[in-house]
């Protein structure tokens, strides 16, 4: 989430005209995250969320979000839910770019998670890939793979200062991963970028999920790989070290809905590398190309520096236990 436009109470009263929402009486731009425009809209009884889709979110995909989120909601995962206007459609315009609002979700994020809050993860999570292979939707990944080299080239690394030649190491580490990457494990839709500030707490139980504007059909053990990175690392005056605890936990929370074959497991050290890969390269691109009018707090690339170079020094399934 982030606030990349600005509206004003003229968009606000158009809002109000266009959905059968009470009257809004204040919107509030949020920080989180750096993906999209996001506002807090609140009338006297309820609170919603404005989201409006920016740079990396193609206006051919935003349909497909809204239809997931919607068919979560109707399978009891708890998810934000799309509120249809007056002409009964999700989208619409703001300032000529696409937007929709979706209901607020109770409960907060955490700032860390312990080993049972990942084991929690790992449940939930399994839980939305037994449920999404009824789905008929699809749409492909847009960060996936083979659109790395477009996003290596685009990153201004004369800005980067914090590791050196880290250009062309990049460019190998890319070549490598890629040589490696599996070509057929079990997949289905995933959410795509479950980041702690994604899942939602209330009395230390999830309460539900949040921003799944990067789902995708993909493969399940890379959304695996995707949280193992994003939360199961400790910080330690910024320098991030894997919990294997915490990763024990994940993984065993996931296990208990669905069991990963062999085949997941051998991959399983690739594809941390290839999303640590990833992370790294969009923060790069948004440390060294976002404007500096929008009001974002950029994340560190360093983090996701140290944990591609933390994947290099394992291999196994079993070497992410022990």
């Amino acid at each position: 989430m982030a606030v990349y436009t600005k509206i004003n109470h003229s968009d606000i009263l158009n809002i109000n005209k266009i959905f059968h929402l009470e009257k809004i009486t204040s919107f509030i731009g949020i920080k989180k995250g750096i993906e999209n425009t996001n506002y807090l809209l609140k009338t006297k009884k309820a609170k919603y969320i404005l989201t409006i889709f920016e740079k990396r979110v193609a206006n051919k995909d935003v349909p497909f979000f809204m239809k997931l989120m919607d068919l979560l909601n109707s399978s009891k995962i708890n998810c934000p839910k799309p509120i249809k206007n007056l002409e009964n459609k999700y989208l619409f315009k703001i300032k000529g770019k696409l937007a929709c609002i979706v209901t607020f979700l109770d409960g907060k994020d955490k700032k860390i998670l312990t080993t049972k809050n990942c084991y929690q993860v790992g449940k939930i999570l399994a839980k939305m890939h037994q449920i999404t292979k009824r789905f008929k939707i699809k749409r492909e990944n847009s960060m996936g793979m083979k659109n790395m080299p477009k996003l290596l080239e685009s990153i201004n690394f004369k800005k980067i200062k914090f590791a050196k030649n880290i250009n062309k190491d990049l460019k190998k580490t890319f070549v490598e991963i890629k040589k490696s990457w599996p070509k057929n494990l079990p997949k289905g839709i995933i959410h795509g970028d479950l980041f702690i500030d994604n899942i939602f707490f209330k009395k230390n139980k999830i309460s539900g999920i949040i921003d799944f504007y990067f789902a995708s059909n993909e493969f399940y053990m890379y959304e695996v790989a995707i949280c193992i990175n994003a939360l199961c690392f400790d910080d330690k005056k910024n320098q991030f070290k894997i919990n294997k605890h915490k990763v024990n936990s994940l993984l065993k929370g996931y296990e208990k809905v669905r069991k990963f074959n062999s085949n997941e497991k051998k991959y399983l050290n690739i594809l941390c590398l290839g999303s640590a890969f990833r992370y790294l390269l969009t923060r790069l691109y948004d440390f060294s190309n976002t404007p500096k009018t929008a009001l974002i707090k950029i994340k560190d690339p360093r983090e996701y520096y140290q944990k591609l170079l933390a994947h290099t020094q394992l291999k196994t399934f079993r070497d992410y236990l022990n």
